[in-house]
């Protein structure tokens, strides 16, 4: 059973059932009144554990292993704290308590990535044995057809006029978000200008909602071989249809999924460190690159390479893939739990 705010889709969902009980204003994170309904979905459904996705309902989450039987478990998708400190927010310090006593409480806190897991364990003072690593996935399992692959690059080529040839890189992510806005404003104006100084045909498509203003300028780059594809219907299509997945993001914290995705359906990845986190370079063969931060020649330089026609290994669909995540997370709330 998921609850949810309102404006998720109950339909989306396959296999669990979906309830619209949270409202979708911003003071849903100081409802008290939330407490008694889904303490009474608890203890109806017998439920011996509930997850928190994110910390922010850390106090509903202690109140609710007060009203039930159940064991709470806290999947942090980043260190919360870091992150807002990382976009210089100066309520940080506050988050960064109301985190650590959030899961303290938890009998089982899970992570995106190792860092964020030794991170928790130092600063948090967490016992490790209650800890584990719960990774971003993917929904498949294997490297798409190459048929499917071919078929999306046709449809990217007529649907934005590129030549037969041409290298695409692809950046993809909601641009009302400060670090890949940022990014986008790296590619503009920090790696583009090194690719024109090479002589090969290429295009960047930037996709993601949200440009603001500011950046409306980023619709007239065209003939800098940039293109501004926006919100797409169909995001798989450019995955699958492009050559390189580009990733100059340098904060923000955490695992990025859409490295994670772009991996999946099978482009080459250039990443910056910070941008990597969380993806472990030995699963992914010779299939990403991975540049210091603030390295634009060496990341416009990996860019040029980038693009070769390899397959990424198995290991990696073995450690990305929705079920096997979710075997793991079962497999050790189990054991622990003995």
């Amino acid at each position: 059973m998921c609850i949810t705010t309102q404006k998720n889709d109950p339909a989306a969902a396959e296999g669990y059932q979906v309830i619209n009980a949270i409202s979708n204003s911003p003071l849903r994170y100081i409802n008290i009144f939330l407490l008694f309904p889904i303490s009474r979905k608890i203890n109806k459904q017998k439920a011996s554990h509930f997850i928190l996705e994110h910390p922010y309902y850390g106090w509903l989450g202690i109140l609710l292993k007060k009203t039930t039987r159940a064991s709470m478990v806290v999947h942090a998708h980043n260190i919360e704290y870091t992150r807002w400190k990382s976009l210089g927010k100066w309520w940080w310090p506050i988050l960064k308590w109301y985190e650590k006593q959030t899961m303290r409480a938890a009998d089982y806190s899970f992570f995106k990535t190792v860092q964020d897991l030794e991170h928790a364990v130092a600063i948090f003072g967490l016992d490790r044995a209650r800890t584990a690593v719960v990774t971003y996935g993917i929904e498949w399992d294997h490297v798409p057809a190459e048929n499917d692959l071919l078929a999306a690059r046709t449809k990217l080529e007529q649907l934005h006029n590129i030549q037969p040839g041409t290298k695409i890189f692809l950046f993809n992510g909601s641009l009302d978000y400060a670090p890949n806005l940022d990014a986008v404003k790296i590619i503009v104006n920090t790696l583009n200008p090194r690719l024109l100084e090479n002589k090969f045909r290429y295009k960047i498509i930037i996709c993601g909602r949200g440009l603001p203003a500011e950046m409306n300028e980023l619709k007239a780059y065209a003939d800098k071989h940039i293109i501004y594809a926006g919100f797409v219907d169909d995001i798989s299509v450019y995955f699958k249809g492009a050559d390189v997945f580009i990733n100059p993001v340098t904060d923000g914290g955490g695992i990025k999924t859409k490295l994670v995705e772009a991996l999946g359906y099978n482009l080459d990845a250039v990443s910056t460190t910070s941008g990597a986190i969380g993806v472990p370079i030995e699963l992914t063969g010779t299939k990403m690159k991975i540049v210091s931060d603030e390295d634009w020649d060496g990341f416009a330089n990996a860019m040029g390479e980038a693009g070769a026609n390899r397959s990424v290994p198995d290991s990696f669909f073995e450690h990305f893939y929705w079920g096997n995540i979710a075997d793991k997370a079962y497999n050790f709330i189990i054991t622990q739990g003995k």
